[in-house]
């Protein structure tokens, strides 16, 4: 006994055949499908990730193609089994049974949070077991958006600053400002708290009286939430704008003896409070009557011409404009080539931002322009007379130019003194009538 007992321990009993061990390739293949159906790549069972905002339900699905009534399971991240089969051993009411069948296990799980992401495993219990798993993400919408303005009230020519800050989100939110309808252009800086990322955008803007009024809106581009923004609107102060309108005679000439009235208006923030006539580069006649924003001239002559100013003021700055008086006689009655009103803006600034003030012009310039008209075709009728008067003066003269000799004083020559000369000369009394002329 002790002898067969040592053969046994020794190796195998003579004449007993074992199988030969496999092939290393073979060996290697083997453990390679068995990796695959361990990682569940091209297997039956079918699931896909899960993105969810905070909050909200989150529904799993272990899906089996080619069912063979073999048992589903669902475990969490830490490999704690949620359902086995329609029944859960896990303790979280979260987490409840939407449906189970031999070929799927739906699951789902309400109020999301950021502890709930991770891989979620689907076990399939076949021979060998299948295991795929599903990664659940949370997105966290932003907890506040706030602007915030450097200055509550801003002067026209200003540039304030504007903040605009999205707290606790993930992922990190994306800030787009808006003037109105028109998109402006911000700058970003990101801060990372554990998960969650806030963002602050910082908004540089020149304002004008054009902007009082206007909401700039901050906007958040974020896939968990839509149409997320908020608005402040913005308040500007500028200085006046002033306008001149003429209330009689609303058309035609201003002729003497007939009378004038002007209104003027001014427009600001604050309001104008400080309104006042003057007459530029002169004084006010006497006659003139000054009412508030009324100005009244009742008799009109020749001595109102001028340049007359409405004048307004408030906290911010003073404006003005103009009204340019021309009185005409009573017998005018060519009507001005211009009705109205100019502009007479007070500087650049006032001509950017539309102060238009307005004035009367255009009626003197109009009946000059035509005296200038006449003027100039008179003198351009005398210096073609002139010129060709000069032309024919030229010609005349160049005609008529060249040298005469005489034969006067021939045989003058040899006389011994001058009366001798006198009396042999052919020029004298006896030859008068053989006297001969050439020209030449």
């Amino acid at each position: 006994m002790a002898g067969r007992a040592q053969r046994s321990a020794a190796g195998p009993a003579p004449g007993l055949l074992l199988p030969p061990p496999p092939p290393p390739l073979l060996l290697l293949l083997l453990l390679a499908a068995a990796a695959l159906i361990r990682t569940g790549d091209g297997q039956n069972l079918v699931t896909e990730d899960v993105t969810v905002v905070e909050g909200d339900v989150a529904t799993i699905s272990c899906r089996v193609k080619n069912s063979d009534d073999s048992v589903i399971q669902l475990l969490n991240p830490n490999r704690q089994t949620i359902y086995f089969r329609d029944f859960r051993p896990l303790k979280d009411s979260r987490f409840q049974l939407v449906n189970f069948s031999n070929s799927e296990l739906r699951v789902s799980l309400t109020n999301v949070s950021i502890s709930d992401e991770g891989r979620y495993f689907c076990q399939l219990y076949t021979d060998p077991p299948q295991e795929i798993y599903t990664t659940i993400t949370v997105l966290v919408p932003p907890r506040n958006l706030v602007i915030d303005i450097q200055k509550e009230i801003a002067v026209e020519g200003e540039e304030i600053e504007l903040n605009c800050t999205a707290m606790a989100s993930r992922p990190a939110t994306t800030i787009r400002w808006f003037k109105g309808n028109k998109e402006l252009t911000g700058k970003s800086e990101v801060e990372q708290w554990s998960d969650m990322y806030t963002v602050t955008s910082q908004l540089l803007l020149k304002v004008g009286r054009e902007d009082d009024g206007v909401p700039v809106i901050c906007l958040v581009d974020h896939p968990a939430v839509k149409d997320l923004q908020t608005q402040r609107y913005l308040e500007v102060m500028y200085k006046p704008q002033v306008r001149v309108s003429q209330n009689y005679p609303v058309q035609g000439l201003t002729r003497e003896g007939e009378p004038l009235e002007l209104s003027c208006a001014a427009f600001g923030k604050p309001q104008p409070t400080d309104m006042r006539w003057l007459r530029v580069d002169d004084e006010m006649p006497q006659h003139v009557v000054v009412s508030g924003s009324n100005l009244l001239i009742s008799n009109l002559n020749k001595t109102d011409n001028g340049t007359y100013r409405c004048e307004a003021s408030n906290a911010v700055g003073k404006s003005h404009a103009d009204y340019m008086l021309f009185v005409y006689d009573t017998t005018a009655t060519t009507e001005p080539a211009v009705h109205g009103f100019t502009h007479l803006p007070n500087s650049a600034e006032e001509l950017d931002y539309g102060d238009l003030s307005d004035s009367r012009a255009g009626e003197e310039g109009a009946i000059r322009s035509v005296d200038h008209a006449v003027v100039g075709g008179v003198v351009a009728v005398v210096v073609f007379a002139m010129l060709c008067l000069l032309i024919i003066l030229g010609r005349y003269f160049a005609r008529h130019k060249g040298t005469y000799f005489t034969h006067e004083a021939k045989g003058a020559d040899d006389a011994a003194d001058a009366d001798t000369a006198i009396i042999n000369a052919e020029g004298g009394q006896n030859n008068s009538e053989e006297k001969k002329e050439y020209f030449i």
